[in-house]
């Protein structure tokens, strides 16, 4: 079929009369919908549709299989692998429209959405109805639910609430084939053989699409109060994390460098939390839900001090403190984005962070003494971004060029702490290259045979995870 052709097929696939989509070939539409973070990949989409049902879902994976058309998932575009980019004249299948909250029950504590459905947007709603839904990061302003799920996005909670994967009840999926699954049920228990919720959690929209999740939910935590701790040394960061977490249940426990902090503080609206400097900073939040619970907070900050871990510290004394401190964290991307960041998200367990970390900081500073290095991580769960900000005197595509050889230094060092490349964002097109770091060729051949499962012909958005 010519692009003309399928163009026109697909407007009248999504023609129903009760909810028509739309099919989107503008140029703008096109760039817009064609990529997510990344920056490497320039998009090259043949069209845009937007889907209004799980129907029109299948109708359009029915059609590519019948034709050789490539599909590509689009949420929020949030993602940092190229997971979601449109690079090779393939159609994006964008959720934009599926943005619905479908149903509430208050006894199973659930809701079931759409997978357009924002991030923030499911969190206003659980809170309006006196719940919370934990997951959370610095993109829930527009990431959607899709996305989340097929990253297996995690964020600045998952030391007390878990990853995504934790609050899936249920799911309904359009597979490779164009096969409509209702996986679970929604069920707590359901002891029937292989849970296949979680092969489209993280999957990238390479097994097929998901159209709606049905999401747990909690109650809501009580006064969170945030510590914002100046560290002597890297080492003393798990130090800190250990002497808390005997007395209290952490919500979060978030680390930064100097380097971080400053450019935050360069970029306004934030102000420093003390007047001390220190080489590296952690954050932790917790529940001040008792007079006893802040007495053991600030007798732990004392006896950190006296061990000569913490240089300085402040406490939050109100909500808002609490949201200024947070946004020490929450602003560093949006600070280093204008040097165009080189970022990598990686992990290992929590007990081998310092030496992880300080292995890989050694070996590219060492090479590349110009780079400046940034890091800043969710280091109670092992899950560190480091962070190359690009020369101002140097072209981006030689800046990229000399980070492919420091990608190889820092996943070799990755696999002999046995981590991963990818601790979130997934693997897309960016990390392709290294799943081996991680992953074994017994498992990798594995995935592939999952994926000829769901997606005999390939159409699934192809290209990512591995060719």
């Amino acid at each position: 079929m010519s692009s003309e052709q399928i163009i026109a097929s697909l407007k009248e696939l999504v023609a129903t009369p009760e909810n028509p989509g739309k099919v989107l070939t503008d140029p703008a539409d096109l760039d817009n919908y064609g990529k997510d973070w990344t920056k490497i990949y320039p998009p090259k989409p043949l069209a845009i549709v937007l889907p209004k049902t799980t129907e029109q879902v299948q109708a359009l994976v029915k059609f590519a299989n019948e034709n050789q058309v490539a599909l590509v998932p689009s949420g929020g575009r949030t993602g940092l692998s190229a997971g979601a980019v449109a690079a090779n004249g393939e159609v994006v299948v964008a959720f934009d429209n599926m943005n619905q909250i479908l149903d509430f029950n208050a006894s199973d504590r659930t809701m079931r959405c759409q997978a357009g459905v924002v991030t923030e947007q499911l969190q206003t709603f659980a809170e309006e109805n006196g719940l919370y839904y934990p997951v959370d990061f610095a993109s829930a302003g527009s990431s959607q639910l899709g996305g989340n799920l097929s990253t297996n996005a995690g964020g600045i909670k998952v030391i007390r609430w878990g990853m995504s994967r934790d609050w899936v009840a249920g799911l309904k999926v359009v597979t490779g084939k164009g096969d409509v699954l209702d996986l679970n049920k929604d069920l707590a228990k359901n002891n029937t053989g292989y849970d296949l919720r979680h092969l489209f959690i993280g999957a990238e929209g390479t097994l097929g699409f998901i159209t709606e999740a049905t999401m747990k939910l909690t109650r809501k935590p009580d006064d969170l109060t945030v510590l914002v701790l100046g560290l002597n040394d890297l080492t003393n960061t798990m130090d800190v994390l250990q002497a808390f977490q005997k007395k209290l249940d952490l919500t979060a426990y978030e680390f930064f460098s100097h380097q971080a902090m400053g450019h935050v503080l360069a970029h306004g609206q934030v102000q420093a939390p003390f007047e001390t400097e220190a080489p590296y900073y952690a954050l932790l939040e917790f529940e001040a839900v008792s007079d006893q619970v802040m007495d053991d907070a600030m007798a732990l900050f004392e006896q950190c001090v006296e061990e000569g871990w913490v240089l300085d510290g402040v406490i939050s004394q109100s909500e808002t403190q609490a949201q200024n401190l947070w946004q020490l964290r929450e602003r560093i991307s949006e600070s280093i984005a204008p040097r165009i960041p080189y970022k990598n998200d990686i992990s290992v367990v929590v007990s081998k962070v310092p030496g992880f970390l300080q292995e890989i900081d050694s070996v590219v500073t060492e090479h590349y003494p110009d780079f400046e290095i940034i890091w800043f991580g969710h280091i109670g769960d092992g899950n560190l971004h480091l962070n190359i900000l690009k020369p101002e005197d140097m072209a981006k595509e030689d800046f990229f060029e000399k980070c492919q050889q420091v990608n190889k230094w820092v996943f070799e060092i990755v696999e002999r702490y046995q981590g991963s490349v990818s601790a979130e964002h997934g693997v897309g097109m960016t990390k392709k290259p290294y799943l081996q770091y991680t992953r074994s060729e017994a498992e990798i051949a594995y995935l592939r045979g999952i994926k000829q499962v769901f997606d005999p012909n390939n159409i699934m958005n192809p290209g990512k995870i591995f060719d």
